[in-house]
C-alpha cells in the first residue's frame, strides 16, 4: 500500500466519522422544537395580542412585525434543514465515491442544491430602487 493510499483511506475515515456527527444533528434537528414543521405550526392571531379589540395600532404593529419575524424563523429552519441534509449527501458521495451514488440520492442532492441557490440568490439581489421602477416609454433616453 503506498502512502497516498494510507492517506485517502484516513480522509475515507475521517469523512464516515463526519458525516455520523452530521447525521446525529439532523435527527436532533428535526426532532427538536426547532424542526421546519415544529417552528411552522408556532402562530398566533391577530386577536390573541389584544382582543377583539381592533384599533389597538400598537397590537397591529406587534402582530405584523411578529409574523414577519416568524416567517423569517421558519424560513431560515427550512434552509438550515436543508444546508445539513445537503452537506450530509455530499459527504456521503465523497466517500463511496460520486460514481457510486444511487439516482435518488443525487436527484435529493440536486434538489437541494438548486433550492439552495434560489435561496441565497433571493437573499443576495440587490432591492430594486426607484430608477429601476421606472418604465421605459419605448422612445429611447429621455
Amino acid at each position: 500500500m503506498s502512502e497516498g493510499t494510507g492517506d485517502l483511506k484516513r480522509g475515507v475515515g475521517a469523512l464516515e466519522k463526519f458525516k455520523k456527527s452530521v447525521d446525529a444533528l439532523l435527527a436532533d434537528f428535526e426532532g427538536s422544537a426547532a424542526s421546519k414543521t415544529k417552528v411552522a405550526d408556532q402562530k398566533i392571531t391577530r386577536a390573541s395580542l389584544s382582543g377583539q379589540n381592533a384599533c389597538f395600532a400598537e397590537a397591529d404593529g406587534l402582530y405584523t412585525q411578529y409574523n414577519r419575524v416568524h416567517s423569517s424563523l421558519v424560513s431560515l429552519s427550512k434552509s438550515l434543514g436543508d444546508q445539513i441534509e445537503y452537506l450530509s449527501l455530499g459527504v456521503h458521495a465523497a466517500a463511496v465515491g460520486f460514481d457510486n451514488v444511487e439516482d435518488d440520492v443525487r436527484r435529493r442532492f440536486h434538489e437541494i442544491q438548486a433550492r439552495l441557490y434560489e435561496e441565497n440568490k433571493k437573499h443576495t439581489e440587490p432591492e430594486p430602487t426607484n430608477k429601476d421602477k421606472q418604465v421605459d416609454s419605448g422612445w429611447g433616453a429621455e
